[in-house]
């Protein structure tokens, strides 16, 4: 199966445009006047943004660049009409300063920033620009992606994972992952929320690294990171606001039978769930979680959304995701590499609590789409760009 990436990227001998991703943010910064684009560290925010044309770039974490904005009107006054990205904005004294009086004072100017905490998640945000701005989330490689990377094979992409720079390096050196790790702790987590115990909080992050999809219990990380379970509990919340850990919690119409606690935490990215699961190739056995890990980031590429849930009852049926939709009901997904694997059973008890909304298998194999009823249980059989199209499309 090959799968395919979009976006401007430079690297040594390769000029890679990764249009899925510009395509958005043009459209996305044509209707608001200020576009925070948020993911991970070297997810590929700074080189999309300069592929856009008619921009104005400026990188905030060279001093050059902040002093030009200690004065903000005069700053945006020089810009006037102007599309510009503030790079690294988190970088500035008081960023949403600078966002608020562009939003209030100088609609000309159109505006996309940049940073690898979601808006908010810091104590420098003193104004969340509600109303002002829209958010775009640029996630690991997704689907649409690969094909201007030349195509890939669908175990290179979970081994090396979606972060640019790793996926192109075939050398399977662990160097990499523990370089993103060391910037992110120095560069992300120090500047913005000011944690202590480097070793701890690392130490907590590669273990949900290595357990990644399961449940999380918050007392089975205190003894090994040597920090109390409340100090976990302020760690997973941070690594979440940072798009690096996804906190998949359990959906729930209150009834006694379901599971209403016990989040499941899935890391951003596969390459780190291998490299820190010690898997320099896939057993058959590895593929089935890691194609999982694909389908949620699939989702979160296309639906811009992190409300993804799960669903588990006490007799232990569950269903992999489902998506909330008030109008037409939950929606229920299940993710086999191939559909031979599909048991009805748990997406079966799920409809009998929640019988309104669509159910789908998508499959990394056997692509063709079809229909199934397992006695009353109407199930769609697709591949993962016909689970995208079926997602997005109206529903009437």
């Amino acid at each position: 199966m090959l799968l395919a990436f979009g976006l401007s990227l430079w690297y040594p001998g390769a000029v890679i445009i990764r249009s899925f991703w510009k395509r958005l943010l043009e459209d996305t910064l044509a209707s608001t006047p200020i576009v925070w684009l948020a993911g991970v560290r070297r997810a590929g925010k700074t080189v999309l943004c300069q592929s856009l044309p008619n921009i104005d770039y400026f990188d905030c974490e060279l001093p050059s660049a902040r002093k030009k904005m200690e004065d903000p009107e005069r700053f945006l006054g020089g810009l006037a009409g102007r599309r510009i990205v503030i790079d690294e904005i988190h970088r500035l004294p008081n960023p949403s300063e600078l966002l608020k009086i562009a939003a209030d004072h100088f609609p000309g100017v159109r505006i996309v920033a940049t940073g690898s905490s979601s808006l908010g998640a810091s104590r420098k945000f003193e104004d969340t620009l509600t109303g002002r701005k829209k958010d775009l989330w640029l996630t690991p490689i997704n689907l649409r992606d690969l094909s201007d990377f030349g195509g890939a094979d669908l175990d290179v992409r979970m081994l090396r994972g979606g972060l640019p720079p790793l996926f192109l390096d075939a050398s399977a050196s662990e160097r990499p992952y523990q370089d993103w790790l060391d910037a992110f702790w120095a560069k992300d987590i120090l500047e913005l929320f000011r944690l202590e115990r480097r070793a701890s909080f690392l130490r907590f992050a590669e273990l949900l690294f290595a357990q990644s999809g399961g449940v999380f219990e918050a007392t089975r990380f205190s003894v090994p990171c040597e920090v109390s379970r409340t100090t976990i509990a302020s760690y997973l919340a941070t690594l979440e606001a940072t798009f690096v850990v996804h906190v998949i919690r359990p959906y729930s119409g209150r009834r006694s039978s379901e599971i209403v606690a016990a989040p499941r935490v899935y890391a951003f990215d596969t390459g780190f769930v291998c490299m820190f699961r010690g898997l320099s190739r896939l057993r058959s056995e590895d593929r089935g979680a890691l194609w999982e890990h694909l389908v949620l980031n699939e989702l979160h590429a296309n639906l811009q959304r992190r409300d993804v849930m799960y669903w588990r009852d006490k007799r232990g049926f569950e269903v992999d995701f489902i998506l909330p939709r008030k109008q037409e009901g939950p929606v229920a997904i299940e993710c086999k590499l191939s559909r031979e694997a599909f048991d009805p059973a748990g997406m079966a008890a799920f409809r009998r609590l929640h019988p309104r909304g669509r159910n789908f298998v998508v499959s990394a194999r056997n692509a063709s789409i079809q229909e199934k009823c397992f006695g009353e249980l109407a199930v769609r059989f697709v591949d993962l760009p016909e689970l995208i199209r079926q997602l997005v499309a109206p529903t009437g």
